[in-house]
């Protein structure tokens, strides 16, 4: 316990206290200043304060932007201050008035638990009076004045407790304080050894700030002096407007108003648009054209000229050349194809139809967006790209308001204007990762874009007139649909595009990727030959993926090579590229599937889950320990994963007489339920039954078929529920060689929707309740007689549970 004296009070402080850290600020002695604290440690540690004798240890942060500073974070050097006031506000912060009372040191500092703490010692300040502390006492008193009167952000009140005070400790204290100095800067004058050197360090900055604050004055009264002077030349160019005017010159911008105002009727304006045009044509014909207005009302006209009122390009109306050019551009996406030849067909028939909104989702690399490109080159329109990823202000989508300094139409605006045509192809990409904050919602702005029956109206802030985008074809793309607000999912016609088979990525590298990397890397077809066992290598064994993009990566890399052979030995041949040869350009495989996956195994089951990069395999692995009953999950599983495991469980603990367990087996044994790949996060309730037929097998000891995985929810009584992201199950079922799938019943419908391309060589078995999946899982039905769990120190003899 240390006893502190300062004027009439007299402080008990404990050699222990609770350590508030600082952020931007430093804390003086005999200086009251408020605080918002809302870290939880350091609420934590003001709440402990005020419990005891309201006495906390306050440092600041070497780095203010380190949320959870750690001890080398904080100088070690502070002040010991008492909590005056405390308000607690509604979102759980608090404002604090503190006191500093003393200068102390953190010896130590303690982390963990609730907050930190730190064991403190004194630092002596006090030095007898003599001539040379009276000298820089006024020294600093003299400057202080000084920098007081040139810098408007201290208060005289400052001033005036400053020359009242006769100590040095507490003047050198108080000045420190009322600098505007950088953080590390008012560290120093903490950390000075007593007042001497700390008057010393105040008078040597004190003479810096000056000089800086007096610089400030002579710039500041420079930029007056200008600002009256363009003031000047202002009116004096208004005058010489006038007296031009009087003698009959001409206007100086009149040739651009004639140039304006034919633009004008040359764009063919609705009516109402060209009434606002000419009305603000007229109003910039009054201006000066100095004036600043008269450029926000010239860049205005220019936009209202610039958009397509009335152009247009016409469609190509034979089908059969667009869909030779769909089918030149892309290989398969039959839906997608047949949407686009149903649309020709409509306005062939009827003359006009409104532009469909269509939203393709699949996952990356599976060509949506050059498949946006490919549908406007088929109907013969113009092509826009617009990214929507990232943006979070509802002023990109409907533009800023004219009253803004630099204001411009919305993105929508924008696109229309370089398509220079009202009816193109507008590619919305990425429409799943729009974000929102304070600004607002982009995405309850595209509600009206995207709705056809008010998008013939589309107002943008910046325009304020309508424009129509009813003729717009508009095509977005988004990975997944769940992050789409149900609103304007509801406005879109979803087109799903699932992963591209093994036999489909073949077609697609043999037409489109390797004339196109060939082209690339400055090489002729016949410098390189790509056998079709190679190709097939490289699908199975270097790329795992729903889409193209990593195959076309290997691709260029072989073409690289090619071309480096080649630029050192021009004469040299064909290189053929074979299966056995593959590893020589691209490395070892990265992808092996091993005999293990293929074979029958006990207490592992194979599941399939869904990504956001289209389906994949999901491996369930079931340990029976010596235990006493605990079910442990391993492989950052979500909450509703975990669910799904307790589920299971209780369902074989219902069934454990039919399943030939003991009534009492978990009693004896921890289950341990892990999934591979553990620092991949995994959530969701279709791997229910997967991990109960892992488990089954775990405690029986019968071995699960390894051709054979599955998806379903489980229920308590062992119903099979419907799931999600079907198409891309099957897919990487069949990518990984599984034979059959078990898929719940209620799924059927989804089956049919699903290409017959997907279905063929698995096997789809649909089933209601684990009976029926234990009978297809399972090389033999789980034996009838009740197993015996093994008791700790029983040898390998008496195990009657697989582990």
């Amino acid at each position: 316990m240390y006893r502190i004296e300062r004027n009439d009070e007299v402080f008990e402080i404990a050699e222990r206290l609770p350590l508030l850290p600082l952020r931007d600020v430093v804390i003086f002695p005999f200086m009251t200043i408020p605080l918002f604290v809302g870290r939880p440690p350091s609420v934590s540690a003001i709440e402990e304060a005020v419990s005891r004798d309201r006495l906390l240890f306050a440092t600041a942060q070497r780095r203010p932007d380190i949320a959870e500073p750690a001890r080398e974070d904080l100088y070690r050097i502070g002040t010991v201050v008492r909590v005056l006031q405390l308000f607690r506000l509604p979102d759980g912060t608090m404002r604090v008035l503190v006191e500093g009372i003393a200068r102390m040191q953190a010896r130590r500092i303690y982390s963990g638990g609730e907050f930190t703490s730190a064991l403190l010692s004194p630092m002596e300040d006090k030095l007898p009076a003599s001539a040379e502390m009276e000298a820089l006492m006024r020294n600093v008193l003299s400057q202080f004045n000084d920098y007081v009167r040139l810098n408007r952000r201290v208060s005289e009140d400052v001033l005036m407790t400053a020359n009242n005070l006769n100590e040095p400790t507490s003047l050198s204290f108080t000045v420190a304080a009322h600098l505007v100095l950088k953080v590390s800067q008012k560290q120093e004058f903490l950390e000075a050894v007593d007042a001497r050197d700390r008057l010393k360090l105040l008078g040597r900055t004190l003479a810096s700030e000056l000089e800086i604050v007096k610089l400030e004055r002579k710039i500041e009264g420079q930029v007056r002096s200008q600002v009256s002077k363009n003031q000047k030349e202002f009116y004096l160019n208004e005058q010489l407007k006038a007296i031009r005017k009087e003698l009959g010159h001409q206007n100086e911008f009149a040739s651009e108003m004639e140039d304006l105002e034919a633009a004008v009727k040359k764009a063919k304006m609705p009516k109402s648009v060209n009434e606002k045009a000419m009305k603000e044509l007229d109003r910039l014909g009054k201006m000066s054209y100095m004036s600043p207005e008269a450029t926000v009302s010239r860049n205005y006209i220019d936009w209202l000229v610039a958009l397509p009122w009335s152009r247009r390009t016409r469609d190509r109306a034979d089908m059969k050349e667009v869909e030779r050019i769909l089918e030149e551009d892309h290989y398969g996406l039959k839906k997608v194809k047949e949407r686009i030849l149903e649309y020709i067909a409509v306005i062939k028939l009827s003359g006009e139809v409104k532009g469909p909104i269509l939203c393709l989702v699949g996952p990356p690399g599976v060509g949506k967006t050059s498949l946006g490109r490919s549908i406007a080159r088929a109907l013969g329109r113009r092509f826009v790209r617009m990214s929507l990823g990232g943006v979070r202000d509802e002023a990109e989508i409907r533009g800023h308001r004219r009253t803004y300094i630099g204001s411009l139409p919305g993105r929508i605006i924008q696109a229309m204007r370089r398509a220079e045509a009202r009816n193109p192809v507008l590619l919305l990409d990425e429409v799943d990762k729009l974000g929102q904050d304070y600004r607002g919602d982009p995405s309850a702005a595209l509600l009206e874009v995207l709705d056809p029956e008010q998008n013939h109206s589309f107002n943008d802030h910046y325009l304020e007139v309508d424009f129509d985008l009813s003729h717009v074809l508009f095509v977005t793309t988004a990975n997944v649909l769940h992050t789409i607000p149900p609103a304007l999912r509801d406005r879109m016609e979803v087109i799903r595009l699932p992963g591209y088979l093994e036999h489909e990525k073949l077609e697609i590298a043999k037409r489109f990727l390797i004339p196109k990397q060939v082209k690339a890397n400055g090489l002729k077809p016949e410098d390189v030959k790509l056998a079709p066992a190679a190709l097939e290598e490289m699908v199975r064994s270097y790329t795992r993926e729903a889409g193209v993009r990593n195959l076309e990566r290997e691709i260029a890399n072989i073409c690289r090579k090619v071309a480096r052979r080649k630029a050192s030995k021009p004469d040299r041949g064909t290189v053929s590229v074979t299966r056995r040869n593959l590893d020589r350009y691209i490395g070892a495989p990265r992808f092996i599937e091993g005999e293990v996956e293929k074979g029958n195994r006990v207490g592992v089951a194979t599941g399939l889950a869904w990504t956001d990069c289209g389906g994949d395999i999901l491996t369930v692995e079931v340990s029976v320990l010596p235990g006493r009953g605990k079910l442990l999950l391993t492989g950052k599983l979500g909450e509703i994963m975990r669910e799904s495991a307790k589920a299971a469980l209780s369902y074989t603990r219902s069934r454990s007489e039919a399943l030939g367990l003991d009534k009492k087996f978990y009693r004896d044994v921890d289950l341990h339920v892990h999934i591979p790949e553990g620092s991949i996060p995994k959530d969701g309730p279709s791997a229910g039954i997967t991990m109960a037929v892992a488990l089954i097998s775990a405690l029986t000891g019968v071995a699960t078929r390894g051709d054979v995985a599955m998806t379903g929810e489980i229920t308590l009584r062992g119903n099979v529920l419907p799931i999600g992201g079907l198409n891309e199950k099957l897919v990487a079922a069949r990518r990984a060689g599984i034979r059959t799938v078990i898929v719940p019943k209620k799924n059927a419908k989804s089956l049919q929707e699903i290409p017959r391309e997907v279905r063929e060589g698995v096997e789809i078995q649909l089933v209601e309740n684990m009976d029926e999946t234990l009978r297809i899982a399972f090389e033999r039905p789980p034996g009838v007689e009740p197993a015996q769990p093994r008791k700790a120190g029983e040898g390998e003899e008496g195990a009657l549970y697989a582990h």
